[in-house]
């Protein structure tokens, strides 16, 4: 199956989300949450990302996950995740309280496509302090795609992974998975990088955009979100539509997208410093904000 098929069928079976002006959705990806050994790569960011989950839910904010989120790569089982980042989860079980949880599985975690796998190790967990088990995300199910559309204007906006455009983490995760788990992972913890992964491989990743890009010129140029690549990009109107919310694993900083009253930014969350000399963790606008409408073609 071409990368074109693979994004149609992620289209055609997307979840569908009713928004309007007053909606506000933030699409963060590529969190990798692990098990807070010297390979989880979402642990140096993991004080970041909790404090721009904690504002997002306070503002009222949807909360998109497009894909890798969780590390089932490295680790075997989310449990040892889970008691890892406990707190993340916890927040995130209100945004699911309040139906405002949208979760999309990519390559690293793509074993959600399985609900029965959802079912068995999401919905609950055990706290050791009352000894007995707790519900998590009930009911949870993780999709593919996201399909945002305008409850006046019918414009959509299509939220995927991205992984869709590359072969190989596509078709043969499986295998990734087993190399990444007995080959990459002990290398990692020294330094050296997995060189499959399209956010090492430069040339990977902008064959991997193209891919994209040509399935977007060819489907009257839909607002596509995407993530995997890990580089973050925001077009101006009038420019292919493709945007990317980056990762969560950058070197001290998070990036994301945010849609509200209309319009649609890329942010980063990093730690800067005070002229006291005391950290703070401060949001910052790197592009936009720009209307969506302005987005629409005929």
């Amino acid at each position: 199956m071409s990368s074109r098929r693979r994004l149609q069928k992620a289209y055609k079976g997307a979840k569908t989300v009713s928004f309007d002006d007053s909606s506000k959705f933030i699409f963060f990806s590529d969190c990798h949450r692990g098990d807070n050994s010297f390979a989880d790569d979402f642990a140096n960011n993991r004080n970041i990302y909790f404090h721009a989950l904690n504002h997002y839910y306070r503002e009222g904010f949807q909360y998109c996950e497009l894909g890798d989120g969780d590390e089932l790569w490295e680790n075997l089982h989310f449990e040892s995740i889970f008691e890892a980042h406990k707190n993340v989860y916890q927040l995130l079980r209100q945004f699911h309280l309040e139906k405002r949880l949208h979760m999309v599985w990519g390559n690293h975690d793509m074993v959600y496509s399985d609900q029965n796998y959802v079912d068995k190790h999401l919905t609950h967990y055990f706290e050791p302090i009352e000894g007995k088990d707790k519900e998590l995300f009930e009911n949870l199910t993780y999709n593919e795609a996201l399909l945002l559309k305008h409850a006046q204007t019918g414009q959509e906006i299509f939220c995927t992974h991205g992984h869709q455009a590359d072969w190989w983490n596509y078709n043969f995760w499986r295998i990734g998975r087993f190399l990444v788990r007995i080959l990459w992972k002990p290398l990692q913890v020294v330094g050296i990088a997995d060189p499959t992964s399209p956010a090492k491989n430069y040339k990977e990743l902008i064959r991997i955009e193209k891919r994209i890009k040509r399935w977007i010129l060819e489907n009257n140029l839909k607002i596509t979100i995407a993530g995997h690549t890990h580089r973050p990009r925001f077009p101006e109107p009038g420019q292919i539509p493709f945007f990317n919310d980056g990762s969560c694993v950058h070197p001290r900083s998070i990036t994301g997208i945010e849609i509200e009253n209309g319009e649609i930014c890329l942010i980063k969350w990093q730690i800067a410093t005070k002229p006291d000399g005391t950290l703070q963790i401060v949001r910052i606008l790197l592009e936009g904000p720009e209307k969506l409408k302005d987005y629409i073609t005929d």
